[in-house]
């Protein structure tokens, strides 16, 4: 096939790429050439394209765009009190409306030049047991490449948790289905586009044998695991209340602090927490925009680094950032 050149994206992450990426058959084979090198070196050099962006989008959840604005009570509210609000019509989602939030969101991220996502979904009320196969089956429509989270909280209001009963599984379950979607969905190698990892949501709403557990399946099928960690001071706190530890001492303590495994958020570690991260090759995503709107803080990006920590970004989602963008 013809080569294409992606002639001077406006936002490009990798190195010595900003005069632009040659791809053939779907992969990446050049970058930061001039046109005539291209036309040069490329046999078969076909056309130029201007693009707004290049780059990936490490955390997201599309179901949010659902709840854009929606409801007056999680406005101005830090992260736990927008849960609270938000959590009661999460529970009423159908696979009709997060087919259409999935098709918002990776549009949105499509249209902002973004061609390869993540998405972190956690919310599981009944009748929407095949969500993630739903988000597959949207990004399969939209060619976009993506790796989805199969998210999961298991600790609710009963338990000490945050979330009501209604949108959370029982460990089997979810267990269960995310060897399912592993099996049936999961590519490996460099061209895959569907690729699925596990994501239990966060320290305040799932157990810690969920959290082992899902560990020990992803090592097992040899997949990534993701979660929230480190957003909020009330995160902190409720770790240190219930664990008697910080959440990245929790999280080492089940089996998660390796390089397969990437976090969302980062606002509060301190700075031998950041040589932690760096020496087990633990990697942040700074999502700054749903940073900036539940008032959780800022990610110390430049600190982390420093420290020898990669730091991706990430849009998190509508509710929390006005747009997949």
């Amino acid at each position: 096939m013809a080569a294409l050149w992606i002639r001077a994206p406006l936002a490009i992450l990798a190195d010595g790429a900003a005069g632009g990426i040659v791809v053939r058959d779907g992969r990446i084979e050049d970058w930061s050439q001039p046109a005539a090198t291209h036309r040069a070196r490329h046999d078969g050099f076909r056309r130029e394209r201007a693009c707004r962006a290049a780059r990936p989008d490490q955390h997201a959840s599309s179901f949010l765009s659902d709840t854009d604005a929606r409801d007056a009570q999680a406005m101005n509210q830090p992260l736990f009190g927008w849960l609270t609000a938000l959590y009661p019509i999460w529970a009423r989602l159908t696979p009709d409306a997060l087919d259409a939030a999935a098709t918002l969101a990776m549009a949105e991220l499509l249209l902002s030049g973004c061609t390869t996502t993540t998405d972190h979904h956690y919310v599981f009320p009944s009748g929407l047991e095949d969500a993630i196969d739903i988000e597959i089956a949207a990004a399969q429509r939209l060619g976009l490449r993506v790796t989805v989270t199969r998210g999961s909280m298991n600790r609710s209001r009963k338990d000490g948790g945050l979330p009501p009963d209604s949108v959370v599984q029982d460990e089997d379950t979810i267990l269960a289905d995310s060897a399912r979607l592993i099996a049936r969905h999961h590519q490996s190698g460099p061209d895959a586009m569907t690729q699925v990892a596990l994501a239990p949501c966060s320290p305040f709403s799932v157990t810690t044998s969920l959290m082992r557990a899902s560990a020990d399946l992803a090592a097992r099928t040899g997949v990534r695991l993701h979660t929230h960690l480190a957003e909020t001071e009330d995160e902190n706190r409720f770790c240190l209340d219930l664990h008697g530890c910080r959440p990245l001492d929790y999280l080492e303590q089940c089996g998660w602090l390796t390089d397969k495994v990437w976090l969302a958020h980062g606002v509060h570690f301190n700075a031998a927490e950041m040589a932690r991260l760096a020496s087990a090759s633990t990697t942040v995503t700074h999502c700054p925009c749903s940073n900036q709107i539940l008032f959780s803080g800022h990610c110390p990006v430049c600190d982390l680094e420093q420290a020898g920590v990669r730091v991706g970004l990430g849009v998190d989602g509508s509710a929390s950032n006005n747009a997949s963008n």
